[in-house]
This record gives structure tokens, C-alpha cells and sequence, in this order.
């Protein structure tokens, strides 16, 4: 099966409750894609209805939901709709979901279920079971298993982490989600948000402390493992940072994970390992300049002058600007090695701080468990 696009549920009812629906399909595809199927993440769905000039925050109509599955080259199109009705002081909620085939732009399965409002988390789990047990039935355990695996977040959670997801300001989603992740302590989707937002701040060291609680089960743990490794390296933790980008290396052998595996390596002084990993990184992509400038790097550091010196050419064929590959190639062409005192040439490995897992798992078509 190729890729899976699940789209929020219509709200049917009266109220500001469109969270719900945003909720509904983040828990599916948490699930297809905890089961190795491949299921396009919200950012590239959001993207893309934005380069169709679709508003995000609008309903999409099923026209427009078919447009952006087919701008995803996605072969699955899952969405639905939810109402809720008063049942004296409870409310309750029914929620249905289909799927279309993409090929033959027809509707394949129709599921529905329904419970207490405050049971929305056991409502959501128990419609993934549905869907993950008719699109990959060896993928899917018995339901009584599934849901003692999968315990249900608290109501209030969930509309903290979904309105976190939605809110247009910084402020207002790291609130949210900071208030998410105190009422469910373990809820990994709100850890790995914050744990995000504060990668992109570079604020590295509390960054590491979400992530660190991102459990092994959550479909974004080998991104979250990525964005620690980086995180470690940056607090000279490089122990550390080796373990992380060597447990994603085991599961998901990116070009740039080897690549600041290498850097992991090469700044604890195991340079053989290192150039090892950097020759790896560009077998896979021989055009960057990164690696090209990192392999010349532990050359250098090695006194291997000549082959350093034709690696940092490459960089500079690239990007004649290239004050550091300059200075090395002079260094190079000089005979001229490292020295330990020379604080300006120590650590100068360059990391990659974007994760295409996507990539790779279109590649393999789905991965094994991960166990870190």
C-alpha cells in the first residue's frame, strides 16, 4: 500500500468543536503509521492545501480534500465526520470515517464508532483498531490487546494538545501544549511538539528534556531521537549523541544521520570511524558540501593532506564563499596539520538538523518495530 493521507473529521454539530475532528485523524494516522504504514504528516498536508490556496482553518469540502490527496500522490484518502448528541448531562459522540481509493476514485470501507464524549480517547482508539485491522489485518492485534496497549488521554488533554496543533501564535501553542503534556505526563505527541519547538529555538538543553520522554511506540520517536542526538551534540554530550543518531541509524540509514553520526564520532577522537561514516554519507548523496567538507575535515585531522585537499575543492566548486573550506585547503596545500592548541580548527564538523524519514520509509516501504 502506498501512502495514506488522513484528513480532520467534519464537525456536524453546533459549537466551536472543530477540534475534535483535527483530533480524530491525528490518533488514526498515530496508529497506521505506528504500524509501519506510511501516512503523510499534517505539515506536508497543511503545505500542500496552502499551495492549492485552500485555508487551513476552513472545512475542506471532499472535492478539495481529493485535490490535496492527489497533489500528496497519496493511494489512500481516509476522512469523516462526527456528531454529538445530548444525552441528558452527558453527551455523547458518533463518529464515521471512509476511505478512497485513489486509482479508482471510489469509496472502499466505511467504519463508525460512537461512546461518551469523555471517552473520546477510547472512541478514537477503538476506530483505528477498525481501520488499522481492515487495511493491515496482520498488523492489527486483538482489540481487548489493542486498547490495554493504547491507553486513552484525558479529555482535556487532548484539546489542549489539538488546540496547540492549531494555534496561528507561538505563545498560544506552547501554552497548550505545555498544559497538555502537565495533565498526561506521558502523552508523547505534546512531549515531541515541545521538544520541537525548542530544537527550532536552539534552546537545545530544554529541548532534550522532552524529547528524552518521547516513548518508543510514537511514530515521530526516530525524529524525536534525531532531534536529541543533534540536541546532545550541541551540549558536548557527544557520547550521548552517538548513542541517539546509532539507535536511528539502526532503523532508518539517512544519508544525514550517518553524517552526524560521523560528527558524533570524529569530535570523541574515533576519526577512522568517523571518515567511515562521512564516505558513507556521500556514496548517498555525492553532491553535498557538507559531507564533502566534513570527510576533507577528519582527512585533514588525519594528516592525509592531498585527499583532504580534494574534498574541500568540492566544497568550494560549490560555493566559492566557503571561508572555513579556504583556510583548510591552504592548510592542506601547506602540509600544514592540526594542532591541539589551534582552538580556531576544533569542531568544525557541520551537523544536518533536517530528518527525512519520510524518504526512507517511502523507500523501504514501512520498517520493522523500532526497540531503542
Amino acid at each position: 500500500m502506498g501512502a495514506i493521507v488522513v484528513f480532520p473529521f467534519n464537525n456536524r454539530s453546533s459549537g466551536d468543536l472543530d477540534w475534535i475532528g483535527e483530533s480524530i485523524a491525528e490518533r488514526v494516522g498515530e496508529v497506521l503509521a505506528s504500524a509501519g504504514l506510511l501516512v503523510v504528516d499534517r505539515d506536508d498536508r497543511l503545505q500542500v492545501s496552502q499551495r492549492l490556496s485552500l485555508n487551513p482553518d476552513a472545512r475542506l469540502s471532499r472535492a478539495s480534500m481529493l485535490k490535496v490527496a492527489e497533489e500528496l500522490d497519496a493511494t489512500l484518502a481516509i476522512m469523516g465526520e462526527f456528531h454529538l448528541r445530548d444525552a441528558g448531562a452527558a453527551r455523547s459522540i458518533r463518529i464515521q470515517a471512509t476511505a478512497v481509493d485513489m486509482q479508482k476514485m471510489q469509496k472502499r470501507f466505511l467504519w463508525a464508532e460512537q461512546g461518551p464524549l469523555e471517552h473520546l480517547g477510547v472512541a478514537q482508539n477503538r476506530l483505528a483498531w477498525q481501520i488499522l485491522r481492515q487495511l493491515a489485518p496482520s498488523a492489527a492485534p486483538r482489540l481487548e490487546q489493542f486498547l490495554e496497549q493504547n491507553k486513552p488521554v484525558r479529555l482535556d488533554a487532548l484539546e489542549n494538545y489539538i488546540r496547540g496543533l492549531l494555534a496561528s501564535s507561538a505563545e498560544q501553542k506552547h501554552r497548550y501544549l505545555a498544559q497538555a503534556a502537565r495533565l498526561e505526563p506521558g502523552f508523547s505527541p505534546a512531549l515531541f511538539q515541545l521538544g520541537r519547538i525548542y530544537f527550532q529555538r536552539k534552546d537545545y538543553r530544554i529541548a532534550a528534556g522532552w524529547l528524552e520522554r518521547v516513548q518508543s511506540t510514537h511514530p515521530n520517536y526516530l525524529h524525536a531521537q534525531f532531534m536529541l542526538g543533534v540536541c546532545r551534540y550541541h551540549m558536548a554530550d557527544f557520547a550521548g549523541a552517538e548513542a541517539a543518531f546509532e539507535l536511528v541509524h539502526r532503523h532508518a540509514p539517512l544519508n544525514e544521520v550517518i553524517n552526524n553520526l560521523g560528527a558524533a564520532l570524529s569530535r570523541r577522537g574515533q576519526l577512522e570511524r568517523a571518515l567511515e561514516a562521512f564516505s558513507k554519507a556521500l556514496e548517498g548523496d555525492p553532491a553535498d558540501s557538507d559531507y564533502h567538507f566534513n570527510a576533507g575535515y577528519v582527512l585533514w585531522k588525519c594528516g592525509r593532506f592531498e585527499a583532504a585537499a580534494e574534498h574541500f575543492r568540492q566544497v568550494l566548486e560549490r560555493d566559492p564563499a566557503d571561508a572555513q573550506a579556504k583556510a583548510l585547503l591552504s592548510r592542506c596545500v601547506q602540509q600544514n596539520g592540526a594542532r591541539k592548541t589551534d582552538m580556531k580548527t576544533a569542531g568544525l564538523e557541520r551537523l544536518k538538523l533536517k530528518f527525512e524519514e519520510r524518504a526512507w520509509r517511502e523507500l523501504t516501504a514501512g520498517f520493522a518495530s523500532r526497540e531503542p
